[in-house]
């Protein structure tokens, strides 16, 4: 019995996210391979060698595998996923747009979400906005898995020492192609890697005050920024900043919740925590009921002074 996991990359580097997966794989019994499909991304399969309970390496190089198109790299996962019982996506973007496609071809159940492995065909996932969580077994010879990644420790990154093989790239399916990306550049942590994230909600007012507000105390903290869907339906944040089943999940080790209310969608992106602290000026606010630290109080008052004692 042996698992793939398909590496989420940049052709130089493995993101954090495969670092969760792995985890999983390996608590799905067996030996864990690492499929990394890309276009010179020799220094991100090296990576992925490197990786700590990784016995082998795949590496399928092409130009149509450069961007991580769906219909490609689920093309080239098909090619292989003969030799492996369990194949496993991050539940990111992309590995929710590749899964699928996977699942459907091999005509087997997709198993969603996964937050923790049970036994090689019994699994838990969250429900209901994760006010539920639902035990699934799988009967399917082949398992198809995407991964919540903060249900899942990070393995090592640097600790491995696995073999790197070449196989052949698959053919491009000509149906997608990549027209360009606009990178947001950002100075703070990226959202969903961050130990210490600070999160404004629709109380903030406009994004001028959500700005003045919350970016002192981030600073201070040395934080990444989030926001409710109410701020970022209503323009005050980015939608890249949007915490909640419908936006990032998020599990960092101190969670600050700014003038949210707490609505159930944006407590399943949030409520794993280590720590929460929440402010709020309504005291009947959801948000205290999963608080480890309440205040309540103005938080056009409190931030700014919580940020000024730091």
């Amino acid at each position: 019995m042996t698992a793939l996991v398909i590496a989420e990359h940049d052709n130089a580097s493995i993101k954090g996210a495969t670092l969760n997966t792995v985890t999983a794989a390996a608590q799905c019994g067996g030996e864990v391979h690492v499929l990394v499909a890309g276009h010179n991304a020799g220094a991100a399969a090296a990576a992925a060698a490197q990786i700590a309970g990784v016995t082998q390496v795949l590496h399928a190089d092409a130009p149509g595998l450069a961007h991580g198109l769906a219909e490609n790299v689920a093309a080239q996962v098909l090619a292989i996923a003969g030799s492996y019982s369990h194949i496993l996506f991050p539940a990111t973007a992309g590995g929710k747009n590749v899964a699928p496609r996977v699942a459907a071809k091999l005509d087997v159940g997709q198993v969603s979400d996964v937050t923790r492995v049970i036994s090689a065909d019994t699994f838990e996932r969250p429900i209901y906005a994760g006010n539920a969580i639902a035990t699934m077994q799988s009967l399917d010879e082949k398992k198809v898995i995407t991964v919540r990644t903060t249900g899942f420790d990070a393995a090592a990154a640097t600790s491995g020492a696995a073999a790197v093989e070449t196989v052949a790239a698959t053919a491009a399916a000509g149906q997608s192609t990549f027209e360009g990306n606009e990178i947001a550049k950002n100075d703070r942590p990226e959202l969903t890697a961050a130990k210490i994230i600070v999160s404004g909600g629709r109380a903030l007012g406009s994004s001028e005050k959500f700005n003045e507000v919350m970016a002192p105390l981030a600073d201070k903290l040395g934080a990444a920024l989030g926001a409710s869907r109410a701020a970022v339906d209503a323009g005050y944040a980015p939608n890249d900043w949007q915490v909640g089943q419908t936006g990032k999940i998020v599990a960092p080790q101190l969670y600050v919740a700014c003038g949210i209310s707490g609505a159930i969608q944006h407590l399943a992106g949030m409520k794993e925590s280590k720590v929460i602290v929440a402010i709020n000026k309504d005291p009947e606010a959801p948000i205290f009921s999963v608080a480890d630290y309440g205040l309540e109080a103005d938080l056009f008052t409190a931030v700014p002074e919580l940020a000024h004692s730091l």
